[in-house]
């Protein structure tokens, strides 16, 4: 049993990329089905820091924080929606190993900064862990106008509220865990994107439109145990 856990999610960027749906079909656990939005898949880049990360039970204020990079799409299982991570680059050897172990998620340790400038955030990370393919990612992203809730079939609720993600464990076997926090309340955002090489790190083409982009943020979660899917 792995433990359920607790965290808030700090400085968001969500930045989102159209992709043909087989490209992302061919890359995924088998049982788990590409969701569209306007006949597309989505890749999102999304960096950012946990905060005050601690098994569900402890109080806050005594957890640790762990700056993230991660790219994910957006998958279902008999109509269960949720996300599916490709690569989550974390600070932190013994938050990724964890992860890894506990979780069955794709981390890898990286190098990350996250800096609040007078020109937005600034966020740079570089993989350091032992074997994988390279990936850097350096972006400056700076929050503008007022906050907003993204209506329920709007594209930033597709790309955003999301309350379940997918992985699969070494044998094969489907998991998942549930997680719970409040509605996202949403900017958008100016955003420079100075370095990028997550798609060709996991495999894909890198695309050549420009992403569409909000900014949270941030939200308090908790998560379930990752369990087997039924």
């Amino acid at each position: 049993m792995v433990l359920p856990i607790a965290m808030g999610w700090r400085h968001l960027l969500f930045a989102n990329w159209p992709v043909d749906p087989a490209v992302v079909a061919a890359r995924l656990p088998d049982g788990l089905v590409v969701e569209t939005y306007d006949d597309r898949a989505w890749l999102s880049v999304v960096p950012y820091v946990n905060v005050d990360v601690r098994p569900r039970w402890v109080p806050s204020g005594v957890g640790f924080e762990l700056p993230e990079l991660n790219l994910r799409t957006y998958v279902s299982r008999d109509g269960e929606p949720g996300v599916y991570f490709f690569s989550l680059d974390a600070e932190g050897v013994l938050g990724v190993v964890g992860a890894r172990l506990f979780h069955r998620l794709p981390y890898y340790h990286a190098d990350i900064e996250l800096h609040l400038t007078d020109h937005g955030i600034a966020f740079t990370s570089e993989r350091r862990h032992p074997g994988a393919a390279p990936a850097s990612f350096a972006a400056t992203y700076d929050p503008v106008g007022d906050a907003f809730v993204p209506e329920p079939d709007s594209l930033a609720a597709f790309l955003t509220e999301r309350y379940r993600y997918y992985t699969a464990a070494r044998d094969g076997t489907l998991r998942y865990a549930d997680i719970d926090h409040e509605p996202w309340s949403l900017r958008e955002v100016a955003v420079d994107i100075e370095t990028n090489t997550l798609f060709a790190a996991n495999g894909f083409e890198t695309p050549t439109a420009s992403p569409i982009c909000y900014y949270g943020d941030g939200v308090d979660i908790t998560s379930s145990r990752n369990r087997r899917w039924r």
